[in-house]
């Protein structure tokens, strides 16, 4: 079966998701706002959860149509083919949002999509009920300005959830948007590499994934290991094809905190992500970096100071940290912040900026060329 599939993302990460999706070999990438289409059979769903670092979860998309009203929303969501992937006893509740649109009730929109896919898989299994016993199908519905897009996730949890950070562990960037800093700052793994404010690890720990092209997927399940549809073996063979890929080489990775708690709990989290073997974790100042280089990459995300006195001791940090780098040689930056006055308390403009969102919060990275 053939699946119009698509990757809902971060605003900003369109392009760099859209260039992993053709590295893969995938068919009709098409970056829009907040995500990225392409379509593909079972092979390249398989391949897309295992194999992304960016994106958020693969998404099948049904279809996409202009509702004004409940009624055109009821009958947009029955004319689509849902019997083409959820089986008669297929769980499918419904989640969403709508943003810009007459349709603003979200809990409304969740009950009658609901029913719309039950009507349509009453007439075509002509059974009454639905005991919704077997595999998910979660059913995911975005109203965007007036116009629908409805999907089937096959991910699960987020594909940030790569397996090595336990859930109580909350940091403030996720794995996907440190791939994603990686990747903008080109390190392959062949330059040194550095995070002067590690914390637990996440960008060291991404790096060092990109690095031995390691797919971010390999130690996790998705939802849709469990439709009947997709044999078992296109998720084994899509497996055994990532970790194929793999490079294994000399890497130079560092990461580096004031906290010995936060190297401590790097250094665990780069044990579960098999990668502690490439890195190396220490106790360090950022503001006293003085580390040697022929070429290097610095990526880094330190505190924002959200408040007004952390904010405070942010721009001290920044200013610190600037001067420490400007007397370094031959070490690229790539640094995170929603700081608006950044720049100025940092000591120097940017080469270039990049506008990002690390969740709801608006930044920028900035990049230093030397």
């Amino acid at each position: 079966m053939e699946y119009k599939l698509c990757v809902p993302c971060l605003l900003g990460l369109e392009g760099p998701i859209a260039d992993e999706l053709r590295r893969l070999d995938m068919k009709d990438v098409a970056a829009e706002n907040g995500r990225v289409c392409f379509s593909g059979g079972a092979e390249a769903l398989a391949s897309a959860n295992i194999n992304l670092r960016i994106g958020e979860r693969v998404l099948v998309e049904l279809g996409r149509f202009t509702a004004l009203s409940f009624d055109a929303l009821f009958e947009g969501t029955k004319a689509l083919p849902w019997e083409s992937i959820i089986p008669k006893d297929g769980a499918f509740p419904v989640k969403g949002y709508s943003l810009n649109s007459q349709l603003f009730s979200v809990s409304d929109c969740q009950k009658i999509i609901k029913k719309a896919i039950v009507e349509r898989l009453k007439s075509v299994y002509k059974i009454e009920w639905f005991p919704e016993t077997g595999p998910l199908y979660q059913v995911q519905f975005s109203i965007m300005k007036d116009t629908v897009s409805l999907c089937i996730d096959s991910s699960g949890e987020g594909l940030h959830k790569r397996g090595y950070r336990p859930a109580h562990n909350a940091a403030p960037l996720k794995e996907t948007m440190a791939a994603a800093m990686v990747k903008l700052s080109r390190y392959r793994g062949r330059d040194d590499f550095c995070d002067p404010f590690c914390g637990s690890g996440t960008i060291p720990i991404e790096a060092a994934l990109i690095a031995k092209n390691r797919a971010p997927g390999l130690d996790r399940g998705f939802t849709a290991m469990s439709w009947p549809d997709i044999p078992r073996e296109v998720w084994a063979q899509a497996r055994e094809s990532a970790r194929a890929k793999e490079y294994h080489g000399n890497y130079h990775i560092i990461g580096s905190d004031i906290d010995p708690k936060a190297i401590a709990l790097a250094r665990e989290n780069a044990r579960r992500a098999g990668v502690d073997d490439i890195i190396r974790f220490e106790v360090a100042d950022a503001t006293r970096f003085d580390r040697k280089t022929e070429r290097g990459v610095i990526v880094t995300n330190p505190p924002y100071g959200e408040r007004i006195m952390e904010k405070q001791e942010a721009e001290r940090l920044y200013r610190d940290f600037g001067a420490a780098w400007a007397r370094s040689e031959n070490w690229q930056l790539y640094l995170l912040s929603s700081h608006t006055e950044f720049e100025r308390t940092f000591g120097r403009s940017a080469d270039k900026k990049r506008k990002l969102y690390n969740g709801m919060i608006k930044c920028d990275l900035f990049m230093y060329f030397k």
